[in-house]
């Protein structure tokens, strides 16, 4: 048997519930004590679980990531659960009610999917994830709603749903995959497939995916969940605006459109810095924020705005700057002992300094708090120090 056949077994999800807070520094004790009463083989793959579930829990939440079965692939490769909701929602809400989840890995997508009333067929080509989405439809009573069947996705016919979702592998022996046609499958092909969807369909892709990659009739959306972003999706269909691109915020969901403004020029630093969601700048969106706060550019290659006034919006982190000055370690560190700063933030974009160099040149001591930006304006290296606007 393999090791999700033992889990499952009375005494598998006994011994799971033994060891579902081990410490990882106390493994190898619980290990000896527990192989004196069961198999080492059953042991192994108890604290192998509980790792991957501990490890769960950031995407699925205690409560679902403490009965769900995982491998490491999927544990890596899985849709953070609020990211899988609202997009399942989005389906629903086009009227979906069947979807065929091509490359469904242990079922996150599928979950979101028949928690939202759709029907689901899920599809994966390995043999151990199909088992492990298959336990999961059981152990969160969604077995009636999601057939995971074990296939090869392109030869697999979707006519009879009304939508198709496909999460194209985007990992290899090297690590992640940059090249969307080096996906598995290829983009090309999920483009064809969701061109043949009878009503709507969804592609998850890299956030990272070229702007000219998507395809001239999709709407490109970018989504990030608690300030990081976390994927792009391209839309067809029902629904979709061909050609149009948004950024997505949760939770919320707040939705910022594209309206096609040209990029707002650079002008000096203001009182205030927005930094825009991550979801907004790589859905190139940062115009419409400085619309929004009536601001522009501190340097016409980097997406941060500057305003004279504190105008809060969704889509930015707004912060007060009190300093400006070139890059120049020693100054900031002069500042930062006569104004007793020791929590100290440090943002960047456009510069070659990794954060954590600074903290230790600067060593910051003392009670208060401070943000430093270090980045361009007007094509200089330039250091912003600031506090959240309040």
């Amino acid at each position: 048997m393999n090791d999700l056949d033992f889990l499952r077994t009375p005494e598998g999800r006994a011994l799971l519930d033994e060891v579902r807070d081990t410490d990882p520094a106390q493994e190898l004790a619980v290990a000896t004590r527990l192989r004196r009463t069961h198999p080492a083989p059953l042991v192994s793959a108890a604290l192998g679980q509980a790792r991957l579930r501990q490890r769960a829990v950031a995407k699925f939440g205690a409560a679902d990531a403490g009965r769900m079965f995982f491998t490491p692939n999927g544990v890596e490769q899985s849709t953070r659960a609020s990211v899988a909701a609202y997009r399942a929602e989005r389906l629903h809400g086009l009227g979906v009610r069947s979807v065929a989840d091509l490359c469904c890995g242990i079922g996150g997508d599928a979950i979101a999917l028949a928690r939202a009333g759709i029907r689901v067929l899920a599809v994966d080509r390995d043999p151990l994830t199909c088992e492990a989405a298959r336990a999961n439809a059981d152990a969160l009573g969604l077995a009636d709603l999601i057939e995971v069947r074990e296939a090869d996705v392109t030869e697999v016919g979707t006519a009879p749903y009304d939508a198709v979702f496909v999460d194209p592998a985007r990992r290899g022996g090297r690590g992640r995959i940059f090249d969307p046609e080096a996906y598995s499958p290829p983009l090309s092909w999920a483009v064809a497939a969701a061109r043949t969807a009878s009503r709507a369909a969804a592609l998850k892709v890299a956030p990272g995916i070229p702007h000219e990659a998507v395809p001239a009739d999709a709407e490109a959306e970018w989504i990030s969940d608690g300030g990081d972003v976390k994927e792009a999706v391209l839309w067809f269909g029902a629904g979709a605006a061909p050609g149009a691109v948004r950024a997505t915020l949760l939770p919320g969901p707040r939705t910022l459109p594209g309206t096609g403004l040209p990029d707002p020029e650079a002008r000096t630093p203001g009182r205030y810095l927005y930094e825009p969601d991550g979801a907004v700048v790589r859905a190139h969106l940062v115009a419409e924020v400085a619309a929004q706060v009536g601001g522009g550019l501190l340097d016409a290659t980097i997406a941060y705005v500057t305003a004279d006034e504190l105008r809060p919006t969704p889509y930015a982190t707004a912060y007060e700057i009190t300093d400006r000055m070139p890059f120049n370690v020693k100054k900031l560190k002069a500042l930062l002992r006569e104004r007793e700063v020791g929590t100290l933030t440090v943002k960047k974009r456009g510069s070659a300094v990794e954060p954590e160099e600074l903290r230790k040149k600067v060593r910051p001591q003392g009670p208060n708090a401070a943000t430093v930006f270090l980045t361009r304006v007007a094509g200089a290296p330039t250091m912003l120090i600031g506090h959240p606007a309040r």
